[in-house]
C-alpha cells in the first residue's frame, strides 16, 4: 500500500481546497471580522466538500495575498486556531499549507493533527515572492524534533509562481526528491487555476519511481480522466467553486460532478 492509500483509503485521491479568508497581519484580512469570520466562512466549505464526498481536504491561506516567504507568527497562531476550532467537524484526512513556509506548515500540521503538510520543502525557486531556498536535510531533523514523524510530506518538484532555478531537469528533480525520502511529489501549473502541463506530470511519474505523485492544480470536470491515468491522485481547489474560482465559495453541484467521474475511473 502506498502512502496516499495508506493516508486516504482509496486509489487515485481528490485532495480539496479549504481556503482561509486573509489571516491577522496581512492586508486583505477583516479585522473587524476577525476570527470568528474567517472559522464561519472555511466551515461551510469543509461542510460542502465532505457532503460531495471528496476524500480529504487541505487547509491553505491562499487568501493571504501578496504572499510572503516566511509566516509571521500572528498568522501560524491564526491558522492553528482556525483549524482547531474547526476539528470536530473535520470527517477526513486533511492537510496543511501555510503559504510559503514549510517549516510553518509542519508546525501547524503537528499541532492541529493533520496527516499532512504540502509546499516546497527541497529545491531553490525564483518565485514573484523572491528566492525560496529549501533544506530538506534541515527540515526533516525540524519535523523530528518536533514529534511529526507522522505528518507526511508532499513537496513540489515544480512550483506556483515560481521557476526552479537550477540547471537540473525535471526529472531530475523529482527522481532526487524521492530519493531524499519526500512522500509525495507534486506537479503544479503556473498558478493557481492554471491547467499542468501533462507531459511535466508523465515526467515526474516516470522518474519518481515508487513515490506517488500528484497534479497540484488546474484539475477540471473536464481534465480529470487525462490527469489521473498519470498521477496518483488530484489536488483540486478552484473547480470545485462558484464559477470556477479559487475567490468563491465551494459549489456542491461542481463537487460532486468531478467526484462522480473520479469513482467512475476507479471502478
Amino acid at each position: 500500500m502506498d502512502v496516499l492509500e495508506r493516508l486516504f483509503g482509496v486509489r487515485k485521491p481528490v485532495i480539496a481546497a479549504c481556503t482561509l479568508l486573509a489571516l491577522p497581519g496581512r492586508p486583505g484580512h477583516d479585522s473587524q471580522g476577525g476570527i470568528d469570520r474567517i472559522v464561519e466562512d472555511v466551515a461551510r466549505d469543509v461542510r460542502a466538500l465532505q457532503e460531495a464526498e471528496v476524500d480529504a481536504l487541505i487547509f491553505v491561506n491562499e487568501k493571504d495575498f501578496p504572499y510572503s516567504k516566511k509566516a509571521s507568527p500572528e498568522v501560524i497562531a491564526a491558522a492553528s486556531a482556525v483549524i482547531g476550532r474547526l476539528r470536530s467537524e473535520v470527517r477526513l484526512p486533511f492537510g496543511v499549507d501555510i503559504f510559503c513556509d514549510a517549516q510553518a506548515s509542519l508546525a501547524v500540521a503537528h499541532a492541529t493533527g493533520a496527516s499532512f503538510a504540502r509546499g516546497i520543502f527541497s529545491g531553490v525557486y525564483d518565485t514573484d515572492m523572491g528566492l525560496v531556498e529549501r533544506d530538506w536535510g534541515e527540515l526533516a531533523a525540524y519535523r523530528r524534533a518536533i514529534g511529526a514523524d507522522d505528518v507526511a510530506v508532499f513537496t513540489y518538484v515544480s512550483a506556483e509562481y515560481g521557476r526552479s532555478v537550477s540547471n537540473r531537469s525535471l526529472a531530475e528533480r523529482a527522481e532526487c526528491a524521492a530519493f531524499l525520502g519526500l512522500d509525495a511529489l507534486l506537479v503544479t501549473g503556473l498558478h493557481s487555476g492554471m491547467a499542468l502541463n501533462l507531459e511535466d506530470l508523465r515526467t515526474a511519474k516516470q522518474a519518481a519511481g515508487d513515490v506517488p505523485v500528484i497534479a497540484a492544480n488546474g484539475v477540471t470536470s473536464r481534465t480529470v480522466n487525462d490527469v489521473l491515468a498519470i498521477a496518483d491522485g488530484a489536488l483540486v481547489g478552484s473547480d470545485l467553486r462558484e464559477d470556477g474560482s479559487i475567490w468563491r465559495p465551494v459549489d456542491i453541484v461542481r463537487s460532486r460532478r468531478l467526484m462522480e467521474i473520479v469513482r467512475a475511473i476507479r471502478a
